[in-house]
């Protein structure tokens, strides 16, 4: 690569998000000055994912011609026939990737050595990016510690992850770098002292830390909130840190604590990101995909099948709603199903597509022709009731019903339904909303992500999550269904860290790098 170009390092990559954003920054003449020398990341199939990704961006770099990508996507040759075809992209792909899964703590010779071999060949700009595991930090899995007696925190090395990326700071010694993580990073603790704020500051002192010489310090800045003193950057309030990602136009509650450092002889003062005024909503970011039925599960799986019982609940549904609601009301909803929809579609629909022009811009390719890994999950015959029952509430009241909310008729058999522990067992992603934030959990089994159209009865397809997660229409997730879920419910939306990637930019023009040949 051009010394000209900014190097990024992507720890802990999952299957992308983080790297693609970064990597998609244009400079105003329509350069792309990002170039990623190595992605790290232990999951074998999202693995899979970041290394398909690394070749479609080689491809497009290297030789415009992108005939045989969207032949793959469109399921005309695979992906080992794809990756023949352009043996130098895919063999430069499966380098930036390690050529398989590699781990932090258990592959740093390895990775290590690839990052060294990077920075002494580069001699301009460099960006570390990536989020430490947040299963440690997470509430969640706080919650499920606190029920392990047996759990020491200061025994979890997930704990102390952050020191990994420390020493890669340590040996690239870049001019910026980006570590993503989730909220409860700021209130964990080990040994009952909150770790956050001696992260922050192993982060500002990395060499005290790996013990090494020669280290440069680093100025850890809010996105979010402007410094008082931009030389010394120092935020009473740790929230300071934390993004919503809902208020920066990515359609979804998603709240992640992000920390840009620069390195201290780095005179620039990063710019913060700046709000949109209007919010996207579910509907917009996901209404002109094909409509689907869900599957069902533990009976025989049909169309027919399954437009006899959502309409036989249906009739149910309307009876119950008019119990809650005015008779009036119930007549304008149409709860029957639709009908001839299949579990799968890869055609394009003839729905609206309502987003705003900059996220049209950011999803569609007019190449593209197909709707990947947009396929329907199977659920019980129950839980058909109860998500339409979701979904035409929230078109009703405008919001998703809680357990309390359910008529009892509808309620699950669950000890614990009524005691408040699980309101919202059942959530349905209320179309004129931005989404709740999706989590991995979609994975297990939908219920917290309902589709809004009650005559879909249905969680919410690989694709929609990614819409919602803002990944561009033309990649794709592998592996199965299941693993695919777990890629998207991890990762970083990538229109986010394209705006990221846009302050970084400036950063390097403003401080007078190699970068000025690129953004002059």
């Amino acid at each position: 690569m051009k010394n000209s170009e900014i190097l990024v390092i992507d720890l802990f990559a999952g299957p992308g998000g983080l790297g693609e954003g970064i990597s998609a920054t244009q400079t105003p003449d329509g350069k792309f000055p990002f170039h990623i020398g190595v992605s790290v990341e232990k999951d074998m199939f999202a693995h899979k994912t970041l290394t398909t990704r690394a070749f479609y961006r080689l491809l497009k770099r290297k030789s415009q011609n992108l005939d045989n990508y969207y032949r793959y996507l469109h399921g005309e040759i695979s992906r080992e026939e794809l990756f023949e075809q352009h043996p130098d992209e895919a063999i430069e792909a499966q380098i930036e990737t390690l050529n398989g899964p590699k781990e932090l703590g258990k592959d740093n010779d390895l990775i290590h050595d690839r990052i060294s071999t990077l920075v002494k060949d580069h001699q301009g700009p460099k960006v570390l990016i990536g989020g430490p595991p947040c299963q440690a930090y997470s509430l969640a899995g706080r919650s499920r510690n606190a029920g392990n007696k047996n759990y020491v925190a200061e025994n979890d090395t997930r704990h102390f992850l952050y020191k990994e990326y420390l020493e890669v700071i340590s040996l690239a010694k870049p001019d910026v770098f980006v570590m993503e993580n989730v909220r409860g990073i700021l209130s964990a603790k080990v040994n009952g002292q909150v770790m956050f704020p001696q992260i922050l500051e192993d982060l500002r002192n990395p060499g005290l830390v790996t013990k090494q010489p020669n280290i440069p310090s680093y100025k850890i800045y809010s996105l979010v909130t402007d410094a008082e003193d931009p030389e010394n950057p120092q935020y009473e309030d740790s929230t300071n840190f934390l993004i919503r990602c809902e208020q920066y136009g990515i359609p979804q509650a998603r709240h992640r604590v992000i920390l840009l450092g620069i390195r201290e002889d780095i005179s620039s003062t990063p710019e913060i990101l700046k709000s949109c005024n209007d919010q996207v909503t579910v509907e917009e970011a996901i209404g002109d995909l094909p409509s689907l039925r869900s599957g069902l599960s533990k009976q025989k799986d049909n169309s027919e099948d399954w437009e006899d019982l959502v309409s036989d609940n249906a009739n149910k549904l309307q009876n119950t709603l008019i119990k809650q609601f005015n008779a009036d009301t119930i007549s304008r909803l149409n709860l029957q199903p639709k009908n001839r929809l299949a579990r799968k579609e890869r055609k394009l629909s003839n729905n609206a597509l309502n987003m705003p022009v900059s996220l049209q811009n950011w999803y569609i390719d007019p190449n593209l022709q197909v709707v990947l890994n947009h396929e329907s999950r199977g659920h019980m015959a129950d839980d058909l009731l109860r998500y339409a029952y979701c979904a035409a509430y929230a078109k009703i009241k405008g919001v998703s019903p809680k357990s309390r909310d359910f008529p009892k008729e509808l309620a699950p058999a669950h000890a614990n339904w009524e005691t408040g522990t699980h309101a919202d067992r059942f959530r349905v992603q209320v179309a004129n909303k931005y989404a709740t934030t999706i989590t991995s959990h979609i994975s297990k089994d939908g219920h917290y992500f309902v589709h809004y159209d009650p005559q879909q009865c249905r969680s919410l397809s690989v694709r929609e999550a990614a819409r919602l997660q803002t990944f561009p229409d033309n990649y794709i997730f592998e592996g199965n269904r299941t693993n695919q879920y777990v890629q998207v419910g991890n990762a970083v939306p990538p229109y986010l860290a394209k705006k990221i990637g846009e302050i970084i930019t400036k950063i390097f023009k403003e401080n007078q790098s190699p970068i000025n040949k690129l953004t002059s």
